[in-house]
């Protein structure tokens, strides 16, 4: 059942007093009692009232907000998703308030804490990277808020969520680096515990066995999604005694990491070793060689999360598991045999 948010009225009602008096004894106010000043934020706390900073505009329009948690606003994915919600949102009348996790679960938790305080009617939301404790996200379920996940996503029994078809995409690109003479294939991912990570490296191990490619542990490096510790675990594999001749990278800080580190080397791309990035931003095209890159439809993947949170806002409770595909763009960075 929704569960209700606790009103200043529901505080008054239980207590015996009006109102107002609660007002006051929650701003310290020198006008009520010390003794029913700690009884007021007593029973605030136990019934998880929240104060809505916008009190005032009720009294003429409430504004109608959205809130949107990114685990990283710099990179060209999320900002891309954010367009497109606040697109969407803007064509329903509602703003769009956005917060950076900065890839950090205690960041994800305060920014969920704030817009339960902002009386938000609902949130969009993508995992920090080392999120594996949801109980922030069960709060909101309890709590009636509505809430839709996309890309990285958890408690699908619980929410609704937009994801990319990974697992295809990872297939499709590992066969094309198959295909044009890769053959120790190297994958560099995120945290395992992420849904999208594991995606991605099933459809590139799916590709593997298809060609009965035997799977080498050490060409599969899973680690926190980070420039530098990327950059590291591509110069290991590559520096090893028999180093891959293609690499599949994750997303696209993974993507330029190993790409700086192959250029690095003084080895050539993609003749030496070969490159697919999961990335869809402009860069791709303007290095040297051009990136074949896995594209996220970004902006559509946006649109269609928020276009989810608003039938759960207007009331459709049904839970919608959503993909959008990913195209491949085939470039210069992957074909040996172009480069031959």
């Amino acid at each position: 059942m929704k569960q209700r948010r606790t009103s200043l009225k529901d505080l008054a009602e239980e207590l015996g007093v009006s109102i107002a008096t609660v007002s006051r004894a929650l701003r310290n106010s020198h006008e009520v009692g010390e003794e029913l000043r700690e009884k007021v934020k007593a029973l605030a706390k136990k019934r998880n009232y929240r104060p809505n900073p916008f009190a005032q505009s009720l009294r003429k329009e409430a504004p109608k907000m959205i809130g949107v948690v990114l685990p990283n606003l710099v990179t060209h994915y999320y900002a891309a998703v954010l367009d497109g919600i606040e697109d969407y949102a803007r064509s329903q009348g509602y703003s769009v308030f956005s917060s950076n996790s900065h890839e950090d679960h205690c960041r994800e938790e305060q920014a969920i804490d704030s817009f339960i305080s902002l009386h938000v009617e609902g949130i969009i939301a993508c995992l920090a990277q080392d999120s594996t404790d949801y109980a922030h996200f069960r709060e909101i379920h309890d709590m009636g808020i509505p809430l839709v996940f996309f890309a990285r996503t958890c408690l699908p029994e619980l929410f609704s969520h937009v994801v990319a078809n990974g697992d295809v995409a990872a297939q499709e690109a590992t066969q094309h680096l198959i295909d044009t003479g890769s053959r120790r294939i190297a994958f560099i991912g995120g945290p395992n515990h992420l849904d999208m990570v594991r995606r991605r490296k099933h459809g590139y191990l799916e590709a593997l066995r298809d060609n009965r490619i035997p799977i080498e542990r050490e060409l599969v490096v899973c680690g926190k999604i980070d420039f530098d510790e990327a950059r590291e675990a591509t110069l290991r594999l590559l520096q090893s005694e028999h180093r891959p001749d293609a690499i599949l990278a994750f997303n696209d800080i993974i993507t330029y990491a190993a790409f700086d580190a192959i250029k690095s080397l003084n080895l050539r791309i993609p003749k030496d070793v070969a490159i697919v990035g999961f990335t869809d931003g402009d860069a791709a095209e303007f290095v040297s060689p051009k990136v074949t890159a896995i594209m996220d439809q970004a902006y559509e993947q946006g649109v269609k999360a928020c276009q989810l949170l608003m039938r759960n806002i207007k009331g459709d409770t049904k839970i919608y598991h959503e993909v959008v595909p990913m195209i491949l763009k085939i470039r210069e960075s992957s074909d040996k045999k172009a480069a031959e």
